[in-house]
């Protein structure tokens, strides 16, 4: 999304500039406003431009050391015939009382009420750090020989992390093939099901194709579905520079029929994307509990359907990029409740490693949850949630 409202922007430099800015407002927001609210009589409308351009100006001089004079000079064209005086007298006051940002940011309201009684007090503060700054960048290895030509540290098998700001398209193995920018709790569903060993696997709402990339990798027979003809478009991108295979088919996972049954399904769910809050900080503004209500229903909904594409026998998997119980414990616990063909599954071993190795995910029966402060040492994880379930290979009687 950020790469396409700056895709007008010419140089470089300035897109860097840019995203910059952005980044810096939403990771901070909760931050800049209460400055804000400090140096005007009443507090601004929450949507007023006022209140946005002072936090652009803000952000570059608070966040990356832009001169006062520069900063409020980006910012005024921006309320031309509109509340200059304003602007320049609150950026003005702030500036002269020598203001400063608290080393970590603060969550919004809202978030902070949702997510304390859930994660504690050391886990808000594990998010207020890993908010403070961009995360590093994770790469699966289609091949592990590029491991030691990307350098960086391998957190498991197959893993590479790099830092911040590494130039994706310049490293090694771009060209090749060789690998793909993945989240290491996101490679953690397809890690779970393990080798493939030429069985198949129906990968429901795929894009942008991680999760089918690594189970081409992995020796399953993928077929990948996404409802956005234009993201699959980019699955098939990525299948293609990468040499693996899959059959890629247009269809909205909620109503989608495939016409057999499966080895394995794993619904990856649209979802409130709470978890992604270290690379997306705009996710924190935006996740209410009203839709993420809704998106536990549609979640139950997608799971329910995608059970019947399992083979007796096969392993279905439910995947959520999210901090939220209610879409991740409580969705997995209602569908056992309700599918009593199903029973917890909990798999041996996970990509040529023992299960109990990654100690980095919470593990209880057959649920995963990679929590806040997870790998925290080595530059953090993404919020995930994983459940496993086995349909059982005799189908329980119809009651009476």
């Amino acid at each position: 999304m950020l790469a396409s409202a700056t895709s007008g922007i010419e140089r470089s430099d300035d897109r860097g500039l840019a995203h910059a800015i952005a980044a810096g407002v939403l990771r901070w927001l909760t931050d800049l406003d209460a400055l804000i609210d400090s140096a005007t009589k009443k507090p601004l409308p929450h949507d007023a431009k006022a209140r946005a351009v002072l936090r652009i100006a803000l952000a570059q001089s608070l966040l990356l050391d832009t001169p006062g004079h520069a900063a409020i000079a980006t910012v005024l064209p921006l309320v031309d015939g509109g509340p200059r005086k304003l602007v320049h007298g609150v950026f003005g006051t702030l500036v002269r009382q020598g203001v400063t940002l608290p080393e970590t940011p603060h969550l919004p309201d809202a978030v902070m009420m949702r997510w304390l009684p859930v994660w504690g007090d050391d886990g808000i503060e594990a998010i207020r750090k890993s908010l403070a700054s961009q995360p590093p960048i994770d790469l699966t290895l289609k091949d592990p020989t590029w491991a030691e030509q990307l350098g960086g540290i391998s957190l498991l098998p197959g893993h590479v992390r790099l830092p911040a700001g590494t130039r994706i398209t310049e490293l090694p193995g771009y060209e090749e093939g060789g690998w793909w920018v993945q989240d290491i709790a996101a490679s953690l569903p397809a890690r779970l099901l393990g080798a493939g060993r030429s069985r198949t696997v129906l990968d429901l709402c795929a894009a942008p194709g991680g999760k089918t990339m690594q189970l081409s990798a992995a020796g399953w027979r993928v077929t990948a579905v996404d409802a956005s003809e234009s993201r699959l478009k980019r699955v098939v991108e990525n299948l293609a520079r990468t040499g693996l295979k899959a059959k890629t088919v247009v269809g909205d996972a909620l109503f989608y029929t495939p016409g057999k049954q499966y080895d394995a399904v794993l619904v990856d769910a649209p979802c409130s994307a709470s978890g992604i809050f270290r690379r997306h900080p705009d996710v924190l503004h935006r996740a209410r509990p009203s839709v993420i209500k809704t998106l536990a229903e549609q979640q139950q909904a997608i799971l329910a359907r995608a059970a019947q594409a399992v083979k007796p026998g096969g392993v279905l998997v439910y995947a959520v990029c999210s901090l939220e119980p209610e879409e991740g414990e409580g969705v997995a616990d209602s569908f056992l409740a309700s599918h009593h063909d199903y029973e917890p599954f909990v798999p041996t071993e996970v990509s040529g490693q023992d299960a109990a190795n990654l100690d980095f995910v919470r593990h209880e029966r057959n649920h995963w949850r990679v929590a806040p402060g997870a790998l925290a040492e080595a530059g953090g994880a993404d919020g995930f949630f994983v459940a496993m379930f086995h349909r059982k290979d005799e189908l329980p009687p119809a009651s009476a």
